[in-house]
């Protein structure tokens, strides 16, 4: 069964998420969020393609994809290997704490952090839906 749908589903679940943290303040969250949504969207994808994809690593999630699916969805998002990059940067100091030099991830996260990350996932996200379309 093929439940590709099903991680398009959560990963804009979790987009909706990173809008609802980022509007409270918590910004660190809305980063992380933004980042398990493209996780999950490229995984969606993954299995489309019967592939599966383990890890949190977002570059290689997308590095992995059939040739044509990569190329078509480097395609359709300008500069993704770099919006994937800062996405990928988000997925350990928006939570840890011993990631920063001091501080809680609350400290070092703000709005225009998680607007861009918010930014970046959409354009992904909606590129991938497009793709599973």
């Amino acid at each position: 069964m093929n439940r590709s749908a099903d991680w398009l589903q959560q990963a804009r679940a979790d987009l909706e998420v990173a809008a609802v943290n980022a509007g409270a303040g918590h910004h660190e969250w809305a980063c992380f969020a933004c980042h398990q949504a493209v996780e999950k969207a490229l995984k969606g994808l993954h299995l489309r393609h019967g592939q599966q994809i383990w890890g949190h690593g977002l570059g290689r999630s997308w590095r992995e994809l059939p040739p044509s699916v990569h190329n078509a969805l480097a395609a359709a998002v300008p500069d993704l290997d770099d919006r994937l990059r800062i996405l990928d940067a988000l997925y350990i100091p928006t939570r840890s704490p011993d990631s920063l030099p001091d501080g809680a991830p609350a400290d070092h996260f703000g709005r225009l952090q998680s607007d861009d990350a918010l930014r970046h996932a959409r354009s992904i996200v909606d590129a991938v839906a497009a793709a599973l379309a």
